[in-house]
Parts: structure tokens; sequence; C-alpha cells
């Protein structure tokens, strides 16, 4: 049974030029919000010119894989895929003010340290007395209706994102694959998304350069196991 988000309106719009680190450039209408439930700032960038079923991605905050390039995880590969297929598409990308899935930039690192002692992400969470995702979508459901949008194809290999937006009064009417961004040091961390956070990638579909794998742990896992987008 669905339960609409709470209003939201629109604070302000200003177009902001971007460029990532390989060289790709596009420009975003970004776009704030009066009436969060949570109280914290949340943007909504424009991309592209969005139809009546627009190409959404909620993606969460992550300052380590966003803007230091971390390969830890596969954050900054997915922002970076999202940015430009949404551009091409028509359609919003969320950035969500919900870094480590919910429990904070410090605690990420804390969830490091154990993660680095042979916890997996998950596990770490809840070592850290937190759920293994605490990231609720009221916001992204509430900046979406704001923006005029009901109807929406979701950029994301993770079920609860749709499960939460549909709850919310959304309507997903088609769930869309992120890329598999593969590398050694972040084996571990998909395998875990996979298998913990019911994932769904499909493991055809890579990078355009494949990372080299060499270095990665042995595994008896299938690649199909072992790798999940967000």
């Amino acid at each position: 049974m669905s339960s609409p988000a709470p209003q939201a309106t629109v604070r302000r719009r200003i177009v902001v030029p971007l460029r990532f680190p390989d060289g790709y450039e596009t420009a975003a209408e970004v776009v704030s919000f009066h009436g969060l439930v949570d109280g914290r700032e949340h943007l909504a960038l424009e991309l592209g010119d969005p139809g009546a079923v627009p190409l959404v991605r909620p993606h969460s905050e992550c300052l380590t894989g966003d803007v230091l390039g971390s390969r830890r995880c596969d954050c900054g590969p997915q922002l970076r895929e999202a940015v430009e297929r949404i551009s091409a598409a028509g359609g919003y990308l969320l950035y969500l003010r919900q870094e480590g899935r919910g429990i904070g930039l410090y605690e990420k690192l804390d969830a490091y340290a154990l993660q680095d002692a042979g916890l997996n992400t998950y596990e770490a969470n809840v070592a850290l007395g937190h759920a293994p995702d605490e990231r609720d979508y009221t916001v992204a459901a509430q900046m979406l209706l704001a923006l005029g949008v009901s109807r929406l194809a979701l950029l994301s290999n993770n079920p609860d994102k749709a499960d939460q937006l549909g709850r919310l009064g959304l309507s997903v009417v088609e769930q869309v694959p992120t890329h598999v961004h593969l590398s050694p040091a972040n084996v571990a961390y998909l395998s875990a998304k996979s298998r913990n956070g019911h994932h769904v990638p499909d493991p055809l579909r890579t990078t355009a350069r494949p990372p080299d794998l060499s270095a990665a742990p042995d595994d008896d896992d299938p690649v199909a196991d072992r790798s999940a987008g967000g």
C-alpha cells in the first residue's frame, strides 16, 4: 500500500557546467528544495531533456568515492556513468546526503577499519550498532514529486530503491541496471552487496575498459555473484 511522500517545493534552480576527471563534460540544472523531511541539503541534477518518464538515479553521497576517487567502492564510477547516461536519455540524478548507507562519514571510516579486520561492509555496519542499510528514500520521492515526476525509469541495481519509491507513491515503470565497475580493490565489497543487499547486476555489462583483475583475491564465486552496482 502506497503512502505519498510529504510535499516539498523547489527552492532554486541554477545551471552548473560539469567536467569529470576523464574529460567528460555536460551541464546540469541543479535544483534545491524547501520542505525535505530530514532537513538536509539534498540536490537534484536535471540532465538532458526529461520526458514523461525520465531516467532517474538516486545516488547516495560518498565523499571517499565521489570526490577522492577511492577504489574500495564503486560509487565514483557509478556517479560518472549515471551523469552521462541520464544526460543522453533525459532525467534526474538525485544526490542524497546519506553517506555510508546512512551512518555518516566518520562511522563509515570506522566500518572500513572493521572491514580491514575481516568483516564485510554490512557486518561492519551492524557491529557499529546500525542496521545493514539505513537509507530512506522519502526525500528522493519528495524531490521527484516537487519536480512534477510521478513515473520514472530507475537507474539502479538495488531493488530496495524501487520498493521504497513505489511505497511512497511513485510509479517505477522500468528498472535499468547500471554497469559493473569491478576492480581488485572492490571485489569483496561488490560481493557483499550482491549477497546481502540483493543487488541484481548483469555480469555481461562491464566498463568500457575492463579492469585488470590479476591481483584480485582468489574466489570461488562467479563474477555474477562478486559484483553489483548501487
